[in-house]
């Protein structure tokens, strides 16, 4: 199967919005049980899965098409309530939708055609869902609404089928003189279904002497049956048609089923004449006729046309051809369309490579316009100061509006937690509800991209140690079913992630003996509770009495720390016992470009990130060695950054202080210099340096010298270490 270059693009687009559908119909699925009216889900799934369906269709995907038949002819039994929402049907469609993934991701790979391995595995899936097809395997609903309505009581007695068309025939006069013969359209009428009712209408019958026998004064009313469409049904009156009356209208009871299909049709059409038409509300040839009608209006209002046309809708109406329901009904869909095209006029795919070229750039722009900015400040020159001023001004707006490009809901991340939490509660038989909040809270794409397995493991994690089971739940007077959050805010330039749970919480003393157990402490240590917890990221450490599918085996934990760290975050514990535990993770908003505030020490520079620094003040002459100063009233750990970094030079008269701040933790860096604000575009220090501590990155100078960015939360950290045992060392891993 070979396709051109146009080809291939389409298909790259149908294979995202495929997959972008399919993480919809998920989270829809997920949701089916919550209690509130479901309606407005089944119908976005079931819309998913026929635009998958037909997109599928579109380009020969024959084994997609099949599968996706049988989901959307369940979607399909459930939307029209011969279904029930259960466990049951959802546990049978989630897996659905990975399967109709995973076709598609093989088509990312070159695999158009079925694969035997997979078909197998989806005729599988189908055979559960066909068990949902057969009557009487779910609760099914005795009458639909529908049936109810095709059900009358005849005045004679007895029943009679209503029929879902009603015709309103009225043969023009000259009928039978143009060898028309009324009864032989009806006749041919019941080739394409059954005729339920029928009523002669003879209201304009003359008296008997005043009668024409060639002349036909007959109309009728007929109630017919049938699966033809409008447009099939008036092609038998095709030859009366322009001297004669014909109106075909859905009945009654058959209006909602016009208005579904014209919800659910797809939106490349605006007109709407065009969207009646295609849900065979309306044939072509009455919009014709209705256009005609609004054209001729249009001549008689001479030049005013466009201010007094008459719209097609009430024109339809006043025709009778289309009730006002549908009309209605195809309104509102036509501005669901101007809507939805208004917001994708608004927005553009763009691939992530692209962007992060372009962020690469901008960096590089960044440091050279450092450099020009330093040279200005050297010249001195008034007029070339003021324009590398306004240019650093420009570059800092295109910097911001770059890195915002890769801002996204962290939400998007969250939500696939409802599939994994629903999961595994059934596999360890607990019931357990995730509550998400802060889904709007933006942060870097390439940090989203990174946060997911550690999040996976703490989620996995606080689901297996965290939540009992029901009855230990019951036991301690809590509800059944235990909690799980998922939080995110905002907080000093950093993006903050929460899981929480309602579970028994951490045992500190089993950490700290098992702690002891392993060497890990001394058995008379005095620590922390934070300090305590945090030993639960040593490598392979666990309390876990007995080891399960999901943990028990110290792995993981020590992973999420390893990554958080990777992404210059940290993670902290707060935990009570019985009432359950947060893990808070704290994380940089972007990993690109931050501001900076430069600080000299000896020949060295250095940059803190602006937005953990509270203020700078002078160092107090009478400090001499004391690591801690009064800072008003307050105590403050001071950070020496000479012999933390060793280096060699003797300190100058007058010392600075820089008060941090990180996670309410503070400290002061004690510096030579303070050198200003700078934009700095972080450059990762190669896997040579990455035992290194206390150093988040580097960064290039106007001046083309390389200055080292303190990593503030590893450095707040050492100070809290400071009376343990054995104390980290920052200074056997220094740099220069």
């Amino acid at each position: 199967m070979s396709f051109d270059e146009e080809m291939r693009e389409a298909l790259q687009t149908f294979i995202i919005e495929s997959l972008e559908l399919l993480q919809d119909m998920e989270e829809c699925l997920l949701s089916l049980e919550d209690g509130d009216d479901p309606t407005e889900r089944v119908n976005a799934i079931f819309r998913a899965a026929h635009t998958i369906k037909g997109s599928s269709g579109l380009f020969g995907l024959d084994h997609i098409v099949s599968f996706t038949h049988v989901v959307e002819s369940v979607l399909d039994a459930l939307r029209d309530g011969k279904l029930g929402i259960s466990p049951e049907l959802v546990a049978a469609l989630l897996p659905c939708c990975d399967h109709i993934a995973l076709l598609i991701r093989n088509v990312v790979d070159g695999q158009l055609d079925a694969d035997p391995a997979i078909s197998a595995a989806g005729r599988e899936l189908i055979d559960e869902l066909q068990q949902f097809l057969q009557p009487g395997s779910v609760a099914e609903k005795a009458v639909t609404v529908s049936e109810k309505q095709d059900i009358l009581e005849a005045s004679g007695g007895g029943t009679m089928d209503s029929g879902n068309w009603h015709l309103s025939l009225r043969f023009g006069p000259d009928s039978l003189r143009d060898g028309m013969d009324p009864l032989s359209f009806i006749r041919y009428l019941s080739t394409l279904g059954s005729i339920a009712q029928l009523t002669t209408i003879a209201e304009n019958m003359p008296i008997a002497d005043q009668m024409d026998p060639e002349t036909c004064y007959l109309g009728f009313e007929i109630n017919f049956k049938s699966g033809a469409g409008k447009e099939e049904i008036e092609g038998v009156f095709e030859f009366v048609r322009e001297t004669s009356t014909i109106r075909i209208l859905p009945m009654d009871s058959e209006i909602d089923e016009f208005i579904s299909l014209i919800k659910e049709l797809p939106e490349d059409e605006s007109f709407l004449g065009q969207l009646l038409v295609k849900s065979g509300a309306l044939t072509k040839r009455e919009l014709e006729d209705a256009l005609n009608l609004q054209g001729e209006g249009d001549t008689e209002d001479g030049g005013q046309a466009a201010k007094s046309k008459q719209p097609i809708g009430e024109i339809l109406v006043e025709q009778q051809v289309v009730q006002q329901p549908i009309v209605s009904a195809a309104l509102d869909k036509q501005k669901q369309i101007k809507d939805n095209k208004a917001r994708e006029n608004q927005s553009i795919r763009v691939d992530a490579e692209r962007l992060d070229i372009l962020i690469d750039l901008i960096g590089e722009l960044v440091i050279s316009s450092a450099g020009v900015n330093l040279r200005a400040l050297e010249t001195r020159e008034t007029g070339l100061l003021e324009t590398t001023g306004e240019m650093m001004r420009l570059v800092e707006e295109v910097r911001d509006s770059a890195l915002q490009l890769r801002m996204v809901p962290i939400g998007t991340t969250f939500s696939r937690f409802q599939r994994v939490v629903r999961d595994v509660s059934k596999e360890l038989g607990k019931d357990i509800e995730l509550i998400i909040s802060g889904g709007d809270t933006e942060v870097d794409k390439s940090v989203v991209e990174k946060i997911g397995d550690p999040l996976m493991h703490l989620v996995r994690n606080s689901m297996d140690h965290g939540i009992e089971t029901a009855d230990l739940r019951r036991q301690r007077s809590k509800p059944a079913r235990g909690s799980l959050r998922l939080n995110a805010y905002h907080a000093s330039g950093s993006i903050v992630i929460e899981v929480s749970d309602d579970g028994g919480g951490l045992n500190r003393d089993r950490i700290l003996e098992k702690a002891v157990e392993r060497g890990l402490v001394q058995h008379n240590a005095v620590m922390s509770d934070q300090d305590v917890y945090a030993l639960i990221f040593e490598p392979g450490f666990s309390t876990a009495q007995q080891v399960s599918n999901l943990s028990g085996r110290g792995v993981g934990m020590d992973v999420v720390k390893r990554n958080v760290t990777a992404l210059r975050g940290r993670i902290e514990v707060e935990s009570q016992i019985g009432m359950g535990t947060t893990m808070r993770i704290h994380l940089p908003l972007t990993l690109a470009i931050i501001d900076g505030f430069m600080v000299g020490v000896g020949k060295s520079t250095f940059v803190i990130p602006l937005d953990q620094i509270l203020e700078c003040v002078a160092l107090p002459e009478d400090t001499g060695d004391r690591e801690y100063v009064d800072l008003r009233g307050e105590v403050l750990p001071l950070i020496r950054l000479r012999p933390l970094f060793e280096i060699d030079c003797e300190p100058p008269r007058r010392e600075n202080i820089v008060v941090v701040e990180y996670a309410g933790n503070k400290a002061g860096f004690i510096v030579d210099q303070l050198l200003g604000e700078f934009q700095t575009v972080i450059k990762p220090l190669s896997k040579l340096f990455a035992h290194i501590k206390g150093v988040a990155g580097s960064t290039i100078l106007g001046s083309g010298k390389v200055a080292l960015i303190l990593d503030v939360p590893s450095l707040l950290e050492y100070v809290g270490s400071k009376n343990a045992l054995v104390p980290p060392s920052l200074s056997q891993h220094s740099a220069q």
